[in-house]
């Protein structure tokens, strides 16, 4: 990690481009918060089909702010490798 250790609610992953899962309570609470929003939207959309088109924004808005917070709050997005040699 190369920010302070406290600083970072999402590390980035091993392998590949993005974040894996939280390392703090915060980045949990701000993930979990995001998938209860996107399960309340599925309720909703459940009742009534015609949703979809809204639904579907609705989780681009949700997903962007997820992306927005580990942007912020998570390592430097880059492409890894695994271990350095």
């Amino acid at each position: 990690m190369n920010k302070n250790d406290k600083d970072i609610w999402f590390p980035a992953m091993k392998y590949g481009i993005g974040w894996g899962l939280p390392a703090t309570w915060q980045g949990w609470i701000v993930f979990l918060v995001y998938i209860v929003l996107v399960i309340i939207g599925v309720l909703f959309i459940k009742r009534s089909p015609w949703l979809v088109i809204p639904f579907i924004i609705y989780v681009f808005i949700l997903t962007g702010i997820l992306l927005f917070i580990c942007w912020k709050k998570g390592e430097k997005p880059e492409l890894r490798w695994g271990k350095r040699l």
